[in-house]
């Protein structure tokens, strides 16, 4: 007879869970879509276990068992843009990838800059592999000029705020938007490109750009930005959260605005902590055109020192698909944005961890707990009593990355053919296995 106890039991694994301060062999056990508990293995526990019918026990053995991932900042293109993703489609990529929790960004077609386009989303996302959490515009129709009833978007839900894709170019609606943003307890999420600067530039200003005689963006145009918004911030409080940092001058900033106690937190994309400029000159794939642009060595590893002393406090895929044929074209007319959901756990485990950059406990923190605290999320925890999101990684999996397995509608990645090391095995949503290997 089967024990009606717990519906699920993950056993054998290697359970890492940083919030608690949790890294060992343990198993876990699930109830109505709820952890627990987590128990360390024992001859009471192992007599227990022979009670479970076979599909109520996941053998993790030799696997990692952690909080399900959470991205902050993913394209889901719905509405607007179906032909790339849909809000269904974007959570099986999430899901793949070991993500139960995703936060979509604003620039679709309408903009998420009023209640009922928030409501169209989180009605498509009920039935979806993954929790969607919406962040609203800034400003109207993202342009720069209006603020949004910030107040009617935070009743909807919308966790934080952006005007993703553009960066708001007037310090006077950006104080008036912190200040907004504050008295709601949410925090700024900025798209740091001062556009003056990096205008019609489609690389990094650099050696390369000018040897390939493409338009470039400078470094500066993101340092500007982020030094503005810090000074802001500093004058009228607020949180803010720089989005994917690629430049070394914008790392230094934050840093010294840490040190100095502004409420100023940040994220980096995989692509930035792995790639630079010189990929671009091999084969001028449009994959690798992205906005902020691929920088220099001396830039991504100054971003890789950032995530690991904590001045970056999470990672996040920037997923952004677009179509074959919006990619199938010259460079600097290409549309920026690669696909990230379905490779970020392969390619930090390949170019961070086993670089000796940072344990499985430092990234699961910056990719779970981190997330969940600087936008106030549930989950990013294994804690008893929690929602039963939960992610379970073979480490030692080798790969190669490939466009037809591809759970997301879009195939941009220039990733295709990598091999690499480590792999989601099971994502489980509130107790239910969304996706298995």
């Amino acid at each position: 007879m089967a024990s009606k106890k717990y519906d699920l039991v993950i056993i054998n694994g290697r359970v890492i869970d940083p919030d608690l301060g949790f890294g060992k062999d343990a198993h876990l056990y699930i109830k109505d879509g709820k952890i627990a508990k987590i128990e360390i293995p024992s001859a009471k526990t192992e007599k227990e276990l022979k009670s479970f019918d076979e599909n109520q026990i996941i053998d993790a053995s030799g696997k990692i068992v952690v909080p399900g991932l959470i991205d902050v900042h993913v394209h889901l293109r719905e509405p607007g843009r179906e032909d790339a993703e849909t809000i269904a489609s974007g959570c099986q990529a999430a899901a793949a990838g070991g993500f139960t929790s995703v936060c979509c960004m604003p620039n679709t077609t309408p903009r998420i800059d009023n209640q009922e386009t928030v409501k169209f989303v989180q009605d498509r996302a009920k039935v979806a592999d993954a929790r969607v959490y919406v962040v609203g515009a800034i400003t109207k129709n993202i342009e720069g000029k209006e603020l949004s009833e910030i107040g009617d978007l935070v009743k909807m839900g919308c966790v934080a705020i952006t005007d993703d894709g553009h960066y708001v170019q007037n310090p006077e609606i950006m104080r008036r938007a912190l200040e907004y943003a504050n008295m709601f307890n949410i925090p700024i999420m900025q798209h740091a490109e001062d556009k003056f600067l990096c205008g019609g530039g489609v690389m990094n200003e650099s050696y390369e750009s000018t040897r390939l005689g493409l338009k470039g963006a400078p470094a500066a145009a993101e340092e500007i930005a982020v030094q503005r918004d810090i000074a802001l911030t500093r004058l009228v409080g607020g949180r803010l959260h720089v989005q994917h940092v690629s430049c070394k001058e914008a790392v230094d900033a934050i840093r010294d605005a840490k040190a100095e106690g502004i409420d100023i937190t940040a994220e980096a994309t995989p692509h930035h902590l792995i790639l630079t400029d010189e990929e671009i000159g091999k084969e001028f794939n449009t994959n690798l055109r992205v906005n902020p642009p691929l920088r220099t060595q001396a830039d991504k590893e100054a971003v890789i020192a950032g995530l690991v002393d904590g001045t970056i406090d999470c990672i996040a895929s920037d997923h952004a698909p677009h179509s074959i044929e919006s990619k199938d074209s010259e460079f600097d007319q290409a549309p920026p944005g690669m696909v990230g959901l379905e490779t970020t756990v392969g390619l930090i485990k390949t170019f961070i961890i086993d670089k000796g950059y940072m344990s499985w406990a430092d990234v699961i923190r910056k990719m779970t707990s981190n997330p969940a605290k600087i936008l106030g999320l549930p989950g990013g925890t294994l804690a008893e009593g929690s929602d039963a999101d939960i992610t379970i990684i073979d480490p030692d999996k080798r790969w190669t990355v490939r466009a037809d397995k591809f759970q997301s509608k879009s195939t941009n990645s220039p990733f295709i053919g990598m091999k690499l090391k480590g792999q989601v095995y099971k994502t489980i949503l509130g107790g239910r296995v969304v996706f298995e290997r």
